[in-house]
């Protein structure tokens, strides 16, 4: 009987402590819509760490692939798949490498196509990752052109991403407001997008992605029906 009333309290005990010991679980939602005043000064500042003038080491990558879409998977620029529904996308990936003096280690860019969507994106890599790890531009259009259609057109960049060290990351996205609400008004912001769509018109010549993507695309049998506009997703 004794015995039995240790147990008792033993658990008694365990079930008071349990709730006490629960791991805190902390969510960051990031406000793409209107970063404040201090991630917008954190946004232009990272921008225009970007080189300016585009010289790289001799070390490169040039990739290509087809892969299955997991239609669970949230990818920016890209419109959600009906119940069921499969989709494959076709993609290229150009990574060089900056001299070791140069305060960034690389520069990726990756152009994906599907039935629906195009979308391009430039990552570019710190060497010495002390509060800015690397920044991302993407882009996307719908895929009613060829690609060389759109890498002609210079698409305006549609998202910007910090990457930092020990902290959430910052982005800026354009957005178009919710369904029957007002748009959002992001005019202040504009000065950040055309320094990002500036560095990807640099990166795109630079990288030679404007020739090389529609050659490598066509190797995997992609883009071959040819259009002449491209319609910019909002």
């Amino acid at each position: 009987m004794f015995f039995q009333q240790i147990l008792v309290a033993v658990f008694v005990m365990t079930a008071a402590l349990a709730p006490a010991q629960q791991p805190k679980v902390k969510v960051n939602v990031l406000n793409v819509c209107t970063p404040s005043a201090d991630e917008q000064k954190e946004l232009s500042s990272a921008l225009a760490r970007v080189p300016g003038k585009l010289t790289f080491g001799t070390d490169y990558e040039v990739a290509r692939g087809h892969s299955t879409l997991d239609q669970s998977a949230n990818i920016p620029g890209m419109q959600p798949l009906p119940a069921g529904a499969a989709a494959t996308a076709d993609w290229v990936r150009v990574r060089r490498e900056f001299p070791a003096s140069a305060p960034f280690s690389n520069a990726q860019y990756s152009f994906s196509v599907d039935s629906k969507n195009m979308v391009e994106t430039l990552v570019l890599r710190l060497r010495e990752p002390k509060d800015l790890m690397q920044i991302s531009i993407e882009d996307s259009a719908s895929a009613v052109a060829s690609p060389a259609a759109m890498l002609s057109a210079n698409t305006p960049v549609s998202r910007i991403k910090l990457e930092r060290f020990g902290k959430p990351s910052v982005a800026l996205a354009r957005c178009s407001g919710s369904e029957g609400g007002a748009p959002t008004d992001q005019t202040v912001y504009e000065p950040i997008f055309r320094a990002a769509s500036s560095i990807m018109i640099r990166y795109r010549d630079g990288l030679g992605v404007r020739r090389m993507v529609p050659q490598e695309l066509a190797r995997l049998g992609a883009g071959a029906a040819a259009k002449t506009g491209v319609k910019k997703s909002p």
